[in-house]
């Protein structure tokens, strides 16, 4: 990229213009600290003449384990010095349990093969590992109390993976639990799975996701909304042990749910 904005005679700043972004955040693709989407990649083709080499070098780029809509957002995750999380109807990710990410992963690809549910879990499971890495980021997530009453997998699931919820918020100081409950109404986030992650160096960035997509957005305006959206969320959820009791609550339900059968 670098090499085609000089061969057009442009600064990066010139043309970051062209793009409505900074000319250090041109900075940052060039030293591949960022990587731009698709979209962003053909108006980059379109500026510089270069064809669609851009757009294939980004699809090349995006190659990965995970779905390929999260694939940029995968990355960014790992790079994060802070991950604020939204979850409306499902615990995220990064706390699943193995059990927990097979029932969720088999009702999402109802017909696919073993191997691959097999492929999704183990791609899940290791994206979990970044919290116990040494520069692992703050890590706060706001639930909603629906998230733990769907019994994803059945009660004995739900009620391990609440254990487990309880157990991670509770051992890693990096990792704030907060649960919105129902009490509180309707809200911004209501009905968006939405990821907030800052960086030390760069902009920030935001996720959203629905069932088969999702949206990597950076644009700065819109980053803005999403965290006031959030700071709304924190304001009306419970406080963290508040959350913690009620997460454990909710496991004694499954579990008692578990014994009933």
């Amino acid at each position: 990229m670098r090499r085609l904005r000089e061969a057009a005679a442009m600064s990066q700043g010139q043309l970051g213009e062209r793009v409505f972004c900074s000319g250090s955040y041109i900075g940052m693709f060039e030293a591949a600290e960022r990587r731009p989407q698709l979209d962003m990649s053909r108006v980059f083709d379109e500026l510089l003449g270069s064809g669609e080499h851009l757009q294939r070098l980004c699809r090349l780029a995006r190659t990965s384990r995970v779905a390929g809509y999260f694939a940029d957002a995968a990355e960014l995750q790992m790079r994060a010095t802070s991950i604020s999380e939204f979850a409306p109807m499902l615990v995220p990710g990064l706390l699943q349990t193995e059990a927990y990410a097979r029932a969720l992963t088999r009702a999402s690809h109802p017909f696919a093969a073993a191997d691959v549910v097999d492929g999704h879990v183990r791609a899940r499971r290791e994206r979990a590992r970044l919290l116990d890495a040494p520069a692992a980021p703050v890590l706060w997530v706001i639930l909603h109390e629906a998230a733990l009453r769907v019994p994803v997998g059945g009660a004995v699931v739900m009620a391990e993976q609440l254990g487990h919820l309880a157990r991670r918020a509770r051992s890693l100081p990096g990792v704030v639990l907060q649960v919105l409950p129902f009490s509180a109404g309707v809200h911004p986030l209501l009905n968006t799975s939405v990821t907030l992650m800052r960086f030390g160096d760069a902009p920030g960035a935001v996720y959203t996701e629905t069932a088969y997509s999702g949206e990597l957005i950076d644009d700065a305006a819109v980053v803005d909304r999403f965290h006031t959206a959030y700071d709304l969320a924190r304001a009306a959820a419970l406080s963290t042990e508040a959350s913690l009791d009620l997460v454990e609550s909710a496991e004694k339900d499954h579990a008692t749910d578990t014994h009933g059968t």
